[in-house]
């Protein structure tokens, strides 16, 4: 790895010396712009140009006088080679940010024997590799490694992976006790697009907006589904008022008053099993259905095909989410809602991202769980199955154990 810094100098009247004494001084001698101070720099300019010129008169007495360039003694060191090292004799000037720990065989020392034919030519460029000590290599492994996340709590269990892209753009929430009501609590999984910051504010504020809901609306059932909705309504609203870019998909479940409240935006999925037998909770918000297709072509958008995936006005894969301000009047936030009563022969929910559902079938991923003991073990062997298969796409799955939640 190379780098090169181009300042801006101005030239100097006082002459041009050749840009390799310079540039063999800083980097020879382990010299630095901000090394030298007050005296000490016409001390060390002074003495070096002292030497230089009784070197020349010792070998070139027959070339008759010979001047150099010195830069101003009253100036910085800096100031001067700025001025000397002009972009248009220089083609652009270095800044070595550790001249000390930088080495340099190519260019020799000006104060050696045999110099004065190196003095004649200027280098074009003096491009110097980039420093970097071999522990920075091993915390940068650190940071790379951290790709995976897991955790369990009080009848679940989660765990995610982030796929090829930078960040890692998944994310979840879980409120447990809720009122201080063991059998109660809220569970979301989240696929951000563009960005972490849709799915962490959604993470933070759903479940919240959604409980303060249904303390001002009240409990029946009509009431939760209308207070679900409305909490979906304005975390969107309170994430669109930031006017940060990015958007959203979201799955849910509310376990309350021995009920399964299960919302959805996008395509994030909820499968119940029941005796064993997968049942989907959800469907997804894709241009795929024709209601939507219809929803989002009244509204004025535009529906292109891209690489065989049908896209809002040619970008967005999914036609609900959080967030995504440029495509507001089209990709709206509103969930589909069912609720169900929760009963002795639900086993468990899986939650999870799209990377799980592209690459695995929702009743292998049920036959998978209730072959373990373990959820969290159950979670991991989800999250490998479907990256074994090709999955490159962030992955985020949650088990939720349904019997620990049984009135």
């Amino acid at each position: 790895m190379a780098i090169t810094s181009a300042a801006a100098s101005k030239q100097s009247s006082s002459g041009t010396p050749p840009a390799t004494w310079l540039s063999s001084f800083f980097v020879e001698k382990g010299a630095s712009f901000k090394q030298f101070g007050g005296s000490k720099r016409q001390k060390i300019i002074g003495n070096k140009i002292k030497d230089q010129e009784l070197d020349r008169k010792k070998k070139s007495s027959d070339h008759g006088p010979h001047q150099l360039a010195v830069p101003e003694i009253n100036k910085p060191i800096h100031e001067a080679c700025e001025e000397y090292l002009s972009p248009s004799e220089n083609h652009g000037s270095v800044t070595l940010e550790d001249p000390a720990v930088v080495k340099s065989s190519a260019i020799k020392n000006p104060f050696e024997k045999k110099q004065s034919t190196i003095l004649k030519k200027r280098p074009a460029q003096l491009i110097v590799p980039a420093y970097c000590p071999a522990s920075d290599f091993g915390q940068v492994g650190k940071i790379l490694e951290r790709k995976e996340f897991q955790t369990e709590g009080k009848g679940f269990a989660m765990a995610s992976k982030k796929g090829r892209r930078e960040i890692m753009e998944d994310g979840h929430g879980v409120m447990l006790d809720i009122s201080g009501n063991p059998k109660q609590a809220f569970f979301v999984v989240i696929d951000g697009h563009g960005g972490r910051a849709a799915a962490d504010f959604v993470a933070e504020n759903l479940g919240r907006n959604i409980m303060n809901e249904i303390q001002l609306l009240g409990n029946d059932g009509n009431r939760i589904e209308a207070a679900v909705r409305k909490g979906y309504s304005v975390t969107d609203e309170q994430f669109l008022n930031r006017k940060v870019n990015g958007g959203a998909c979201a799955a849910s479940v509310l376990v309350k008053d021995g009920e399964l409240h299960v919302a959805n935006v996008g395509d994030c999925k909820v499968i119940l099993s029941r005796k064993g037998v997968a049942t989907a909770l959800t469907k997804d918000h894709r241009l795929t259905r024709e209601d939507e297709r219809i929803r989002i072509e009244k509204s004025g958008g535009l529906l292109h095909c891209r690489n065989g995936v049908w896209r809002v006005n040619g970008t967005l894969a999914v036609s609900r989410a959080f967030g995504d301000l440029y495509l507001k009047d089209h990709v709206i936030s509103e969930p589909d809602i069912l609720q169900l009563p929760l009963t002795y022969d639900c086993d468990f929910l899986i939650v999870a991202s799209d990377g799980l559902w592209d690459k695995v079938g929702d009743q292998e991923a049920v036959d998978v769980v209730s072959s373990k003991k373990d959820s969290l073990e159950s979670c991991k062997e989800l999250i490998a199955m479907s990256t074994s298969r090709g999955g490159v796409d962030d992955i985020t799955v949650m088990v939720i154990n349904l019997q620990k939640f049984v009135n």
